[in-house]
């Protein structure tokens, strides 16, 4: 009896594994928003990671996040480190691509909770008097995240957080006008 169970166990792990492995390699979570700013204003929050405390959906996670910025103040090989606590998690963000008043390119590395890797990508373009931004993350998905995929899709994590960072960055850009 203790045989069958223990079969019947390991067979449905192999069947769980072989689902888990036929889920999508890679991910994209993607969100636009329009903001009442030229494209080169935008472009001046998302170029500088220090810029980013007034609109990163993650900036009040913790309180007592350590934050790090080596390298040149914006543009390419700026790096903000950061480590906090469970809900901020740690990791690396390294500006790789920037064209000024068009696009920031970053390679995202987190370290806690998990490791993985994204490419994240804010482009901005003209629109009207002022500019549609749109906020991009893509990766591959490890074992790990193909299984949660099974029941929460990268999109359904991040796009929230996207959302609330587009808007974020929208009232920051749009106030700065205004001083």
């Amino acid at each position: 009896m203790i045989k069958k169970v223990l079969l019947a166990f390991v067979l449905a792990l192999i069947v769980v594994a072989a689902y888990v492995q036929t889920r999508p390699a890679t991910y994209l979570v993607t969100r636009t928003t329009s903001i009442a700013m030229p494209p080169a204003t935008v472009f001046g929050f998302v170029n500088d990671f220090h810029n980013w405390t007034q609109w990163s959906p993650w900036a009040k996670l913790d309180p007592q996040m350590k934050e790090t910025y080596e390298g040149p103040s914006s543009g390419v090989g700026a790096v903000y480190k950061w480590t906090g606590n469970d809900k901020a998690g740690a990791g690396v963000m390294t500006i790789v691509e920037s064209k000024p008043g068009q696009s920031v390119s970053i390679n995202l590395a987190f370290t806690k909770p998990y490791e993985s890797s994204s490419v994240v990508k804010l482009e901005m373009s003209p629109e009207g008097a002022g500019s549609a931004v749109t906020w991009t993350m893509t990766g591959e998905n490890n074992f790990l995240l193909k299984a949660m995929s099974t029941f929460v899709s990268m999109d359904q994590m991040v796009g929230k957080d996207f959302e609330k960072g587009l808007a974020q960055l929208k009232s920051a850009a749009e106030a700065a006008a205004k001083r």
